[in-house]
């Protein structure tokens, strides 16, 4: 049905329509849609076609908690029916209209803070590694591995992440946190003493706090769906995402300043502690959603997680975009967390070590607020990609000669360009990923893709701090241009399963369904107060 009258004539003859009690039983109403785009958009609202196969596509039958018409722009979705004239019945919005609510930005920072400090506890250790090492007794191989562990953490967590943020962002944030208070004060527990510390309890808030970082690190793209609309979902998922980054080149900043000594780990560690705490606690008072639906899209009914499984088995596009992105971020961890031991064997010092982790965040984060609102108002995701995608693999093979140089201008030029094209490329995928696998939940779309990251951003880290590092007896000893090379093999590899996004007649299975499901609706312009 495409026109208002065809809606309310299946309302006047559906018996439905006329019996209260049966009214209740629409909230089981099921949608059809595969993955075949087999579905049209009618005035904002996403609507079945004849050609629909019930039971061929991924995207099958959908427990749905709201009745989806078509029709006018009087016509709105609702939870409940709808009359003979085309109004809907049971509850209204305010206004009349779907609208946004300024509280959602107090989520928006808390969750960025979030993000932050989880990428802070993850990298704690790898600016001061020396030192590190020093303090507890261990090879700096071994420190590695605090960092490496949170990572596996990560991984192994996902499914349950999954589960969690499925039920709403707010769950997510607060698990995170209540992660984050026990795993920080455990890792001072381990390492309160000056004079040394002990590894194993240190290891084991290293794992919570890995664990926490799992439940935020995912959430940005599903707080982004439930308080945003289509014209600020990029830039919000920005935001939250990218404060992950920002936590990491505070922590390699302001952390060597710390540290001056061995000893220094002990006071270090409180310090981080306490401001993990103080940025955790507001977590708990956070609203879980907005009072009402802020677009269509936002009380579309979400597949299950066994049916989303399914639907992003066979999902092609899904492979394209996951792949490409799991094996950046993965490198990105891995450089990022490697970056002194790349760097110090040629001659660098710690503080110009520092200066090129800075330089990858900082260039990273302006580019990124630059490029996001750009993307939300022109919706061009795909050119976006593949022009950011050949710039971090040309980069990545520019890198394996920069440290050799000697000299810091080339390491400073690659690490603004990588991060430039690498922070603008982070919001775009985890919002195209939504987008296109519409509706499967951004809770099981931005958890596979972020797991997907960390477990080869771990792998990375083993392979290129173990063997691919040279031995004592290199020149220069300890190198790491092995380790770069790997990195720049993987960077090329990755590259062609992004830019055949679209090619070979798939042009269509690019279709930005979440957008489309919004537009043609009007959403209120006044924010409420509240």
């Amino acid at each position: 049905m495409t026109s208002s009258s065809s809606s309310q004539a299946s309302a006047r003859h559906s018996p439905l329509g006329h019996d209260p009690e049966k009214q209740s039983l629409e909230k089981q109403a099921s949608v059809d849609i595969d993955a075949d785009d087999k579905f049209t958009v009618s005035m904002g609202r996403v609507v079945a076609s004849s050609s629909c196969d019930s039971g061929d596509g991924p995207f099958q039958t959908v427990s749905s908690s709201a009745v989806i018409f078509a029709g006018s722009d009087n016509d709105r979705i609702r939870d409940g029916a709808a009359d003979a004239s085309g109004d809907a019945t049971g509850p209204t919005f305010a206004g009349g209209q779907y609208r946004t609510y300024r509280r959602r930005w107090f989520g928006l920072v808390e969750l960025a803070l979030l993000n932050a400090i989880g990428s802070w506890n993850w990298l704690t250790f790898a600016p001061v590694a020396d030192n590190a090492a020093m303090y507890f007794g261990k090879s700096e191989t071994v420190v590695n591995w605090l960092s490496i562990a949170s990572l596996f953490a990560f991984t192994f967590i996902t499914p349950v992440v999954i589960y969690v943020l499925y039920l709403g962002p707010k769950h997510s944030m607060v698990t995170a946190a209540s992660l984050f208070l026990v795993g920080n004060w455990v890792r001072f527990a381990g390492a309160y003493l000056s004079s040394g510390g002990r590894f194993g309890v240190v290891m084991l808030g290293q794992i919570l706090t890995g664990l926490g970082q799992a439940f935020v690190l995912t959430a940005p793209a599903r707080y982004s769906d439930l308080w945003f609309t289509h014209r600020g979902r990029v830039a919000a998922t920005a935001v939250m995402s990218l404060a992950n980054p920002l936590g990491a080149a505070l922590g390699q900043l302001i952390v060597p300043f710390w540290v001056n000594k061995p000893g220094d780990v002990s006071r270090m560690v409180l310090y981080v502690a306490i401001i993990s705490s103080v940025c955790s606690v507001p977590a708990f008072f956070l609203p879980k959603a907005p009072p009402t639906p802020v677009a269509p899209s936002a009380e579309t009914p979400k597949l299950s997680l066994r049916q989303s499984a399914h639907a992003l088995f066979s999902h092609i596009e899904f492979y394209l975009l996951f792949i490409p992105f799991s094996v950046y971020v993965g490198l990105f961890n891995s450089v990022s967390s490697l970056l002194n031991q790349i760097m110090l064997p040629h001659g660098f010092s710690d503080d110009e070590a520092g200066i090129a982790g800075a330089i990858l965040i900082v260039v990273g984060l302006v580019s990124a607020a630059v490029t996001s609102p750009i993307i939300d108002r022109n919706k061009s995701y795909l050119l976006a990609i593949r022009i950011a995608v050949p710039i971090i693999a040309a980069c990545y093979l520019a890198f394996v000669w920069m440290p050799e140089t000697g000299h810091v201008a080339g390491p400073y030029v690659i690490m603004g360009l990588l991060g430039a094209s690498s922070f603008s490329l982070v919001p775009i995928v985890v919002e195209f990923l939504v987008e296109v696998t519409h509706p499967v939940s951004p809770a099981v779309t931005g958890s596979l893709a972020w797991s997907g990251g960390q477990v080869l951003g771990a792998i990375f880290i083993i392979i290129s701090g173990g063997p691919l590092k040279a031995g004592p007896d290199a020149d220069p000893p300890q190198h790491m241009k092995n380790a770069l090379i790997f990195t720049a093999v993987f960077a090329l590899a990755a590259m062609p399963f992004a830019l055949s996004l679209g090619l070979f007649g798939r042009k269509d299975k690019l279709t930005l369904r979440r957008v489309r499901s919004d537009q043609g609706v009007d959403t209120q312009g006044d924010e409420e107060k509240r």
